[in-house]
């Protein structure tokens, strides 16, 4: 464990980390933001309790305590836009996923503001799944990461319409060996739907640290959070989760399935 972080260990080459899972927001930060940036709104609620069962099942687990608002793990720290053209969310962002501004007038982060939040935040959540990783292939001589996300099934800033339900993302097939992507694909989703490489196609974390060329396979999952909690509430539903964790079971148990068979 560290102050920013908390790594389960495991005792099988699939490491699942969730960048933003936190919402907490330091002292010397929170004192420059809106109400809205206060909320941590855009969290990817709940991520940490919906994938319980994966410690019982020998994974890695890795999760920050800060919120996405500090600072976005899953950017790249040269403030790289990985959807080109698109209106994404910065580094250190600056509105809410409703546009709303996060920061009191004249307190946005500088350069200066944001290189600290990448020293304190973002470096050591990387470090840890580097390190993470390369233990992974030197004792399985494989690692399969799963990026474990979710958003608002609507959020017209970066999709029309509703969201899937299931949302992968490989790069478009360059992070992980194509017969993961196979195998991910014959689960049965169904009451759910689901699409490869669609709107979302991997943040930061699946396109640098997936390397299949090196027996490193990286898969992202943007799950609709209509799927287990209210959306507006921003509250967990136990009804809908016990209905759509069995599904996330068994895509779990085919990762861990890939990443044995794959030693």
């Amino acid at each position: 464990m560290s102050s920013s972080f908390q790594l389960h260990l495991g005792t099988v080459p699939l490491l699942i980390s969730m960048p933003h899972n936190g919402s907490h927001i330091p002292a010397d930060i929170a004192v420059n933001m809106t109400e809205s940036g206060l909320s941590s709104r855009d969290t990817d609620w709940f991520k940490d309790k919906l994938y319980q069962f994966a410690l019982e099942l020998g994974a890695y687990v890795l999760k920050p305590e800060c919120s996405r608002y500090v600072i976005d793990l899953n950017r790249d720290p040269a403030g790289v836009n990985l959807y080109p053209g698109a209106n994404s969310t910065e580094l250190c962002p600056t509105t809410a996923f409703d546009l709303s501004p996060l920061y009191l007038e004249n307190k946005t982060p500088d350069q200066e503001e944001i290189s600290r939040r990448v020293q304190l935040y973002w470096q050591p959540y990387h470090d840890a799944i580097e390190k993470t990783l390369s233990q992974m292939l030197d004792t399985y001589g494989v690692a399969v990461l799963l990026e474990a996300h979710s958003i608002k099934s609507q959020v017209p800033r970066f999709f029309e319409g509703t969201l899937p339900d299931f949302n992968f993302g490989t790069a478009n097939g360059e992070s992980c060996d194509s017969s993961l992507l196979d195998h991910i694909e014959q689960v049965n989703y169904s009451p759910y739907s689901q699409v490869s490489n669609g709107r979302f196609k991997g943040g930061y974390i699946t396109r640098h640290y997936g390397k299949p060329e090196k027996n490193i396979h990286a898969v992202q999952l943007e799950l609709s959070q209509r799927t287990y909690m209210d959306e507006e509430k921003l509250t967990y539903c136990e009804q809908r989760a016990e209905q759509v964790i069995p599904k996330l079971k068994e895509l779990v148990q085919t990762l861990i399935s890939f990443a044995q068979e794959n030693r």
